[in-house]
C-alpha cells in the first residue's frame, strides 16, 4: 500500500508510479484523468476517511478523490517566461552586488571629482605659463583636451575605485566587448546604428513640438557648444581636439557613470525600462542646461535602451560618439561654407 504520508507530502512521486505503469494495479490502486490524480479513500487517510475497519482489514465505505498539484505544469510556465525574458533582452535586470548606499556615494563622489579636477586645472594654469585670455585658439582647444582627458581619468578612477571592493563582477557589468558587432540580437554595431536613427527622430520629434507650443526659444549662451563655437573650424587642430573630447572622452565617461553604473543599479529596485528613465533624466539634469533638457532627456532614453538590448557599453558609447562628432563635423562644414554657426544654432 502507498503510505499515505508520501501521497500527501510527495506528489512527484505519485506522478512518478503513474508515469511508470504501476497505475490501475491492485497494489497501486491509483488512477489519472487529466491533471488529476485520482486516489481511492484507503489511500487518503489525511483528508478524513470513512469506513469499517474488519478484522484487521480497512474497507472502504465510499471512493473519495483527492487533486495533487501537478508539478510538469508550474515546470513549463516557468520556462515559458525564462524564454520570454531571453527573447527580450531589454526587459532583463542586471545582477547589482551593492546596496543604494554605494550607488548615491559613488554618483555624488563622481561628481565632486569633476568639479574638483576642473578647478585643479584652472588654478594650475598660471603655473604652466597659460593666461585664459591671452592663448590661442590651438592652445584653448589643446587645453580642453588636457581637461577632459583629467576628467575621464580622475571620474572613471572613482568609479572603478569605488566598485573594485564587489569584484569579481558579473560578466555584464563595466563589460566593453568588441566582439560580434554584426550579431542580429544583440550586435553593439548593429543596435548602435538603431539607436542612433532612433535618437534622430526622436529628438527632430521632440523640436518641432517644442517649436509648437513653446514659441519663445530658450537661452543657450551657457551651452558648452556655443562655448566650443571659437574653436569649431578654426584649424585642423582645433577641430581634431574638438572631436577627440566630444566623439571619445565624453562619451567613454558618461556612459560608464549614467548607463553602466547608475542605470545598472537602479535595475536592482526597478524594472529595466523604469531605470532607463531615470537614468536619462538624471543624464539630462546633469548638463546643467534647463533649455536643452528635452532633447537630452531623449538621447538619454535611447542610450539606455540600446544598452539594455546589447548589455555591451560600446552601444550606448559608439551612439554618443556618432551624436558628438557629428554635430561638431557638421557645424564645421557650415563654417567653411560661410554660415553663421552662432546664427544656425539659435535659429528655431
Amino acid at each position: 500500500m502507498i503510505s499515505p504520508l508520501l501521497i500527501h507530502h510527495r506528489p512527484a512521486a505519485v506522478s512518478l508510479l503513474l508515469n511508470a505503469g504501476f497505475a490501475g494495479s491492485r497494489r497501486f490502486p491509483i488512477s489519472r484523468e487529466g491533471g488529476r490524480v485520482i486516489l481511492p479513500r484507503r489511500q487518503s487517510l489525511f483528508a478524513g476517511s470513512k469506513g469499517i475497519h474488519t478484522h484487521g482489514v480497512w474497507k472502504p465505505r465510499e471512493l473519495t478523490f483527492a487533486c495533487l498539484y501537478d508539478k510538469k505544469e508550474e515546470l513549463k510556465n516557468s520556462l515559458a517566461e525564462k524564454q520570454l525574458v531571453v527573447n527580450q533582452p531589454i526587459l532583463l535586470q542586471w545582477d547589482v552586488p551593492w546596496e543604494w548606499q554605494t550607488v548615491l556615494f559613488s554618483m555624488l563622489a563622481c561628481g565632486t571629482s569633476f568639479v574638483l579636477t576642473g578647478l585643479l586645472e584652472a588654478a594650475a594654469l598660471p603655473y604652466f605659463g597659460f593666461q585664459i585670455g591671452e592663448v590661442s585658439l590651438d592652445q584653448k582647444a589643446a587645453i580642453l583636451f588636457a581637461g577632459q582627458f583629467l576628467v575621464t581619468a580622475s571620474v572613471l578612477g572613482v568609479l572603478y575605485g569605488i566598485t573594485s571592493t564587489f569584484r569579481p563582477l558579473p560578466n555584464d557589468i563595466f563589460r566593453y566587448d568588441l566582439k560580434e558587432p554584426f550579431n542580429l540580437q544583440n550586435g553593439w554595431l548593429i543596435w548602435a546604428g538603431v539607436g542612433l536613427f532612433g535618437a534622430l527622430i526622436s529628438v527632430a520629434l521632440v523640436g518641432i513640438l517644442l517649436n509648437m507650443f513653446t514659441p519663445e526659444q530658450p537661452q543657450r549662451e551657457t551651452d558648452a557648444l556655443i562655448r566650443l563655437l571659437p574653436l569649431i573650424g578654426s584649424s585642423t587642430i582645433s577641430t581634431g581636439c574638438l572631436v577627440v573630447i566630444t566623439g571619445i572622452l565624453a562619451p567613454l565617461v558618461e556612459e560608464t557613470v549614467f548607463r553602466g553604473f547608475l542605470m545598472v543599479s537602479l535595475t536592482k529596485w526597478f524594472p529595466t525600462p523604469v531605470s532607463v528613465i531615470l537614468s536619462a533624466a538624471v543624464f539630462a539634469l546633469a548638463h546643467l542646461t534647463p533649455g536643452e533638457f528635452p532633447q537630452l532627456f531623449v538621447l538619454g532614453v535611447a542610450l539606455g535602451f540600446s544598452y539594455a538590448q546589447t548589455r555591451n557599453l560600446l552601444t550606448p558609447i559608439t551612439i554618443h560618439a556618432l551624436w558628438n562628432s557629428g554635430v561638431i563635423l557638421f557645424l564645421t562644414i557650415l563654417q567653411l561654407q560661410g554660415y553663421d554657426i552662432r546664427e544656425v544654432l539659435q535659429a528655431p
